[in-house]
């Protein structure tokens, strides 16, 4: 592999954020919403960083509920475009379960479109059973 650092990102760590490529997540990084993202202590990102430049993430939240116990919902794994298929996804993954275990949650879950087959391959390939839900969306009815 490559010589790769994977790094949990924390409160002092925005221009990492700032300064990832514009590619490599699905939006430009929003500097407010990045700064509150990395002040909750429920929220979790780690980078793959090469050379001082990020070019892979996992991004997670802790969930807590009244009758269950806390688990970790991944909200996003990616990977630049030319470094795909290099292991870097399944590194940030499979450090977000260590943090998650450190953190004592008991369970880690994510959703991912039915069409993305590499994203499906990735989790198959770290354990993960696949589950078939519903899942609704009220992003437009929210709009800004």
């Amino acid at each position: 592999m490559d010589d790769i650092e994977y790094i949990e990102v924390g409160k002092g760590d925005l221009p990492r954020l700032l300064d990832a490529p514009a590619d490599l997540f699905d939006n430009p990084v929003i500097p407010e919403e990045a700064e509150a993202f990395l002040a909750d202590p429920a929220n979790v990102i780690v980078l793959a960083m090469e050379g001082g430049r990020a070019v892979a993430f996992a991004s997670g939240t802790f969930l807590r509920h009244p009758d269950k116990p806390v688990s970790l919902f991944i909200n996003e794994v990616g990977t630049l475009e030319g470094h795909r298929r290099r292991g870097h996804a399944s590194a940030v993954t499979r450090r977000l379960f260590e943090i998650a275990r450190e953190r004592g949650a008991e369970g880690v879950w994510l959703g991912t479109e039915m069409e993305n087959a590499p994203a499906r391959a990735l989790y198959r390939s770290l354990g993960g059973v696949e589950q078939i839900s519903a899942l609704y969306g009220w992003d437009e009815a929210f709009g800004p």
